[in-house]
């Protein structure tokens, strides 16, 4: 199919419609291989990270007023296939509650370990094991992003980091980050190779998080909302932290803690 403009889209009927739709469900990610890309910022970063994009659906009457002719203009010169849907279309083919005209499908692509090159003298990563939540995952990529950290390691995974609500808590930040897929089996021994020390959060860790030394090569390790991490984690680790609960409430949200984690690696750093 050439670049450029077609037709525009007003029925729900079409093909290509019908294929974004079911893009919802995780069987169909998986069938086909694509994913869904909604929004301005999302798809910006996306353009940045050179994600592999297929089909970009427009609808001028929900534009923001963002520059949105200049990034249609840029995936048209890359060979993007672009199409305007009717208001009422895209409004049954956005995710969102408040659709800004712009949705794209995508090639979903795999990252291996040893195309990852560190940009940090010490290397710096995450550890993400058995995230229940788009939404965490989301965030935990956004705040990978904001410290500069080298990699995110989804490690076990219980989302798709394809699920269309990761991409928009990460606000795109998914395609700007190296992020990996990996099994505690694989990950393990490439950190003992790496000499990067496990960090491990706890609530019963008797070391508070701003004690530990984080200008040494690190790994952050989170685990799962509901179970935290499992044991043979907090074995393999080779320090438990700890982050002060003064309420009633004995954990914080997996991400939030996360957050809380990177940016006491990044006051270290910054302060060395």
């Amino acid at each position: 199919m050439e670049s450029g403009l077609l037709s525009k889209i007003t029925s729900l009927q079409n093909p290509q419609v019908k294929h974004l739709i079911k893009l919802r469900q995780k069987r169909e990610r998986d069938r086909s291989g694509d994913f869904v890309i909604e929004g301005y910022r999302e798809l910006l970063r996306a353009l940045d990270g050179k994600a592999a994009i297929k089909t970009l659906f427009t609808c001028p009457s929900l534009f923001l007023g963002v520059n949105e002719s200049d990034l249609i203009h840029s995936f048209e010169e890359q060979g993007v296939v672009v199409v305007e849907c009717d208001q009422n279309v895209f409004e049954k083919i956005s995710y969102r509650d408040r659709p800004d005209g712009l949705i794209a499908i995508a090639k979903q692509t795999t990252s291996l370990l040893d195309q990852l090159t560190f940009k940090n003298e010490a290397p710096f990563v995450i550890l993400a094991v058995g995230i229940e939540k788009p939404g965490n995952l989301g965030t935990i990529l956004r705040s990978a992003d904001a410290v500069g950290a080298d990699a995110v390691f989804v490690v076990d995974k219980v989302t798709d980091i394809y699920n269309p609500n990761v991409i928009r808590a990460s606000v795109g930040t998914l395609f700007t980050q190296p992020v990996f897929q990996v099994t505690s089996n694989e990950i393990y021994p490439w950190l003992k190779q790496q000499g990067i020390q496990i960090v491990a959060s706890s609530p019963d860790a008797q070391l508070n998080y701003t004690e530990a030394n984080y200008q040494l090569p690190t790994a952050i390790l989170v685990g799962s909302e509901q179970y935290g991490l499992q044991d043979h984690w907090f074995k393999k680790a080779d320090l438990s932290v700890s982050i002060p609960m003064l309420g009633c409430a004995d954990s914080l949200n997996a991400a939030t803690s996360t957050t809380v984690l990177l940016y006491e690696v990044l006051r270290q750093r910054a302060h060395a």
